[in-house]
């Protein structure tokens, strides 16, 4: 892949399910290293982007690059394996396993066992939590812990690509601030993150480039910066007038 080719890029993607044309012909993409937003209302198809992405929902029209590949329509695992990775909306983590078996799923296509070791201990250095209750079942965590964890499996597959969907939803504010500052840190240790948020000014403030979606459109885009400070981003996203 040549340098100056997006890890991800979107090219008039169309996604529909259940005759619900969702995704209508959107472009977007993600650099190498960089970490990007995508926000909008609930029901503006940014959780049907994600799963066409991933090739959990049939792509209608348009293509998926990934790394300069034509991905279009790839099932997940074999995107997995490529490194592509995404902490789906929900956390999805299985509740009668423990915390360790949950994080030991997320490596289950590697086989290189002192860095999935030292990968785990990675994990736990940024959810300490997560340690100390590791032979704890998941269904009996909290929202957040949950999140955590639902995180903390991503990164045991060793993801060039992170695709973050709603990490905040339903969670307190101070648990919040805690998964924003481990995402941060991702990102700065070169991992390139999708982040998909409906909290329109966080996930501005962490991010570089931010694109806006309406009923399945992309309205607007750019640096993230100057959409926090747009007017209409404003008024329609963080509660104040124009």
């Amino acid at each position: 892949m040549d340098v100056t080719t997006p890890l991800l890029q979107l090219l008039k993607l169309e996604v529909a399910y259940g005759g619900i044309h969702a995704v209508k012909g959107i472009d977007l993409e993600v650099a190498q290293g960089e970490m990007v937003c995508l926000i909008g209302a609930n029901g503006a198809g940014k959780t049907t982007t994600l799963k066409g992405i991933c090739g959990l929902l049939p792509v209608k029209a348009g293509k998926v690059f990934y790394g300069g590949e034509n991905v279009t329509g790839k099932p997940a695992f074999r995107l997995v394996r490529r490194g592509l990775a995404m902490v789906p909306e929900g956390r999805g983590v299985f509740g009668a396993l423990s915390i360790e078996e949950n994080l030991a799923m997320g490596a289950y296509i590697r086989n290189d066992r002192a860095a999935i070791a030292s990968d785990l201990e990675r994990v736990y250095g940024l959810f300490p939590r997560l340690k100390e209750r590791r032979r704890q079942t998941a269904g009996t965590l909290s929202g957040g812990e949950q999140q955590m964890l639902a995180m903390g499996r991503a990164m045991l597959s060793r993801p060039k690509l992170l695709l973050l969907d709603e990490p905040s939803m339903g969670l307190a504010p101070l648990m919040v601030q805690k998964v924003f500052e481990t995402i941060v840190t991702i990102s700065g240790e070169g991992v390139t993150i999708l982040l998909i948020e409906q909290n329109a000014k966080l996930a501005l403030e962490v991010s570089k480039r931010g694109y806006v979606m309406e009923s399945g459109e992309i309205t607007l885009h750019g640096d993230a910066k100057s959409l926090l400070h747009d007017p209409k981003v404003r008024a329609a996203y963080l509660g104040e007038t124009a």
